[in-house]
C-alpha cells in the first residue's frame, strides 16, 4: 500500500537561503530527494507493542536513573531551523548541552520504515529528539511502543506556556508522548479577483456557480475531512458509516464537473493565476504568497489543524537532554526567534507579543514583514478560528485500510 502524506507535499516552511520562497516539495526537489521512496509507507509493521495508556508508573520506570549527558541528536525536516542555528546556539549557551542537528526526515514513510526496525528491536536509531506529523506513522509508533513516555514534571515550560489548543490533542491524549514543534491550517484560499462573493465555508466549494474552477487536495485524510465537516461531522469522533455519506457527497462534487483538478502542492500556482477561483489550501502556502488577490479563510464548518510534533525514541541515549530542549523551546522568548523563521503557527501563543515588541521597534522592511507576522491571522488564529479546527481521525491498521478504500478511489476518478 502506497501513501503520501500530506507533510511531505505541504509547503510547511519558508527556507531561506539559496531556497528561499520555495515549498517543502520545491526544497527536495532541488536537492534531488523529491520522489523518493513515496511508496514506502511501512504498511503492516510489526513490533515490540505499546501500551494505549501510560501509567505514572511507566513514566517513572522509564526515566528512573537518567540524568543529563551534556548532549543529543535531532532529527529534524528541511528548513525546520534558521540557516545559522541561532536557536540552537542560543540552547548550546544557555544549558552547555551540545546539539548535533541533522535535516534527515524528508517524508514520514521512508522515515517510519528507516526507523522501524532498530527501534522493534530495541536498538538506538542515532536519534534522541525527532519530529513526526500526526497522522498514520505517529500512530504506528505510538501503538507499538516506539516512543518513550514524556516526564511531564520536567516540562514545566510546556504547562505553563503551550496555547489551550495544543495541550490533550486526540491524536495524543495527555500529550503522552508529544509535544508540538509547529503547526498550520488546512483551510480555504480564493483568488478575489475572480471571486466576488465572501467565501466563509466549504459548502461553496460544492456551488455550482463555480462549476471547473474548484481546487480540491488529493490527499484522502485531507479529502476526507472537508467531506465530513461539510455534513457537520467531527473527522475525530467519525465512523466508517461518516466516511461513506462524506464520500457520496465527494464524488458527487466530482461528477457534477465543480472539481477542477486534485491537487497535491501546485494548486498555489493555479489559484494564483485564476485556473482555479477557490481551492482547499495550506495555511502556510498562502501566507509565502505576494499576491494581494489571494486570501485564505478558515470555513465555518470546520478546518484541519496539523502539526509536526516532538518526540522521543524510546532508545534515545540522551532523552534527559532531549526532553530539556523541548521544554526550553516552550520558553516564549526562545520560540520567537524561531516563528520569526518559519512563519507557522508556533505552539506558544506569547510569542506573538514579543514579535509584535519587535516590530514596534523595527524599521522599513523588517518592520513591514514582522507587522504582518505578527498580526497574520494564519500565524497567530483568532480564538473563534481555532474553535472550528479539528485533527485527522486516529485511525488502527483496520481502519486505515477501510479508510483509504472510501477516500482514494475518489481524486482517481473511480
Amino acid at each position: 500500500m502506497s501513501h503520501i502524506d500530506p507533510a511531505f507535499l505541504r509547503g510547511l516552511t519558508r527556507p531561506r537561503s539559496a531556497f528561499s520562497g520555495a515549498s517543502r516539495r520545491d526544497v527536495l526537489r532541488l536537492m534531488g530527494a523529491a520522489g523518493a521512496g513515496l511508496a514506502l509507507s511501512a504498511c503492516g509493521v510489526e513490533g515490540q507493542g505499546g501500551k494505549e495508556k501510560v501509567s505514572r508508573n511507566d513514566v517513572q520506570e522509564f526515566w528512573a536513573g537518567k540524568a543529563k549527558n551534556g548532549s543529543l541528536n535531532w532529527a529534524n525536516w528541511p528548513g525546520y531551523m534558521q540557516d545559522d542555528r541561532e536557536t540552537i546556539k542560543a540552547f548550546e549557551k544557555e544549558t552547555g548541552i551540545k546539539v548535533t542537528y541533522k535535516e534527515v526526515i524528508q517524508e514520514m514513510g521512508p522515515w517510519f520504515g528507516k526507523i522501524q526496525a532498530p527501534l522493534a528491536a530495541g536498538q538506538s536509531i542515532d536519534f534522541d529528539l525527532m519530529v513526526m506529523t500526526n497522522g498514520i506513522q505517529l500512530e504506528k509508533a505510538r501503538q507499538l511502543g516506539y516512543l518513550a513516555p514524556l516526564d511531564h514534571a520536567r516540562l514545566k515550560n510546556f504547562a505553563a506556556n503551550a496555547g489551550p489548543r495544543f495541550k490533550n490533542p486526540s491524536y495524543d491524549p495527555r500529550n503522552t508522548f508529544t509535544i508540538p514543534y509547529e503547526s498550520g491550517i488546512t483551510g480555504i484560499a480564493y483568488n478575489t479577483k475572480y471571486v466576488k462573493d465572501e467565501i466563509t465555508g466549504i459548502a461553496q466549494l460544492f456551488d455550482a456557480k463555480y462549476e471547473g474552477r474548484v481546487g480540491m487536495m488529493g490527499d484522502s485524510q485531507e479529502l476526507g475531512n472537508f467531506g465530513m465537516f461539510l455534513l457537520g461531522i467531527d473527522p475525530e469522533k467519525s465512523t466508517k458509516a461518516d466516511w461513506e455519506k462524506a464520500a457520496a457527497k465527494l464524488r458527487e462534487q466530482r461528477d457534477s464537473g465543480i472539481v477542477r483538478k486534485y491537487y497535491s502542492q501546485d494548486y498555489v500556482d493555479a489559484v494564483s493565476k485564476g485556473d482555479v477561483w477557490l481551492t482547499m489550501a495550506w495555511s502556510g502556502d498562502v501566507y509565502s504568497l505576494t499576491s494581494p488577490d489571494v486570501k485564505f479563510v478558515v470555513p465555518e464548518e470546520g478546518g484541519t489543524i496539523w502539526t509536526d510534533n516532538m518526540c522521543i525514541p524510546k532508545t534515545a541515549e540522551n532523552p534527559v537532554d532531549a526532553l530539556t530542549l523541548m521544554d526550553w523551546l516552550y520558553v516564549p522568548a526562545n520560540n520567537a526567534p524561531l516563528t520569526e523563521y518559519i512563519n507557522y503557527m508556533p505552539p506558544v501563543p506569547a510569542t506573538q507579543q514579543i514579535l509584535a515588541q519587535k516590530a514596534a521597534e523595527a524599521t522599513g522592511d523588517e518592520k513591514k514583514d514582522l507587522t504582518r507576522l505578527s498580526t497574520s491571522p494564519l500565524i497567530f488564529p483568532t480564538e473563534a478560528d481555532l474553535a472550528r479546527l479539528r485533527h485527522y481521525r486516529r485511525l488502527t491498521r483496520a481502519e486505515e485500510a477501510e479508510y483509504q478504500k472510501i477516500f482514494e478511489p475518489i481524486s482517481k476518478g473511480s
